[in-house]
């Protein structure tokens, strides 16, 4: 396992975003306050640095990462899903519900969506109420803010 801290940007609720990746793929992009060593990095990691720093510079909106998740076949399915919710664009939790056939699921898939190991690369922050409120993230509903006020902005610059 290959592990790698970042300083988040200004705004978000935690001060680092921590990376962990195996030799197949990233499978961890979580928010911390502490900064946890470095065990070792990899090409991996480096990859989802750069990434980062592009989305972060407004630079980039598609994240091309070779991912590793753990989870069950529907996570799975719903992390699939995620990954085609557009930069700048938001789902409520029944939208993604009935767009992988699961109407009825509402709750399962959000909390498929709050299992989601690989935060902003597999963008569970773009899912929000059905009200339009911002609800549950794990970085925080500050960082949550941040990350679709920051495609919005990008995304009406294009």
């Amino acid at each position: 396992m290959y592990n790698y801290c970042i300083n988040a940007p200004s705004g978000f609720d935690a001060d680092f975003i921590h990376l962990q990746a195996t030799d197949i793929g990233l499978c961890t992009l979580a928010f911390v306050n502490e900064k946890k060593e470095p065990v070792k990095s990899n090409r991996l990691i480096s990859e989802a640095i750069s990434a980062l720093e592009n989305y972060f510079a407004g630079q980039g909106k598609i994240f091309r990462l070779k991912l590793d998740v753990i989870g069950t076949d529907f996570q799975k399915k719903v992390w699939s899903e995620l990954q085609k919710i557009l930069f700048g664009e938001t789902w409520s939790y029944k939208q993604l519900a009935l767009a992988i056939g699961s109407a009825n699921y509402c709750r399962a898939v959000g909390a498929a969506n709050g299992k989601n190991p690989i935060s902003i690369i597999v963008p569970c922050h773009r899912v929000i109420g059905s009200d339009q409120r911002l609800v549950r993230y794990a970085g925080g509903l500050k960082t949550k803010q941040w990350l679709l006020e920051h495609e919005k902005k990008i995304w009406q610059a294009d």
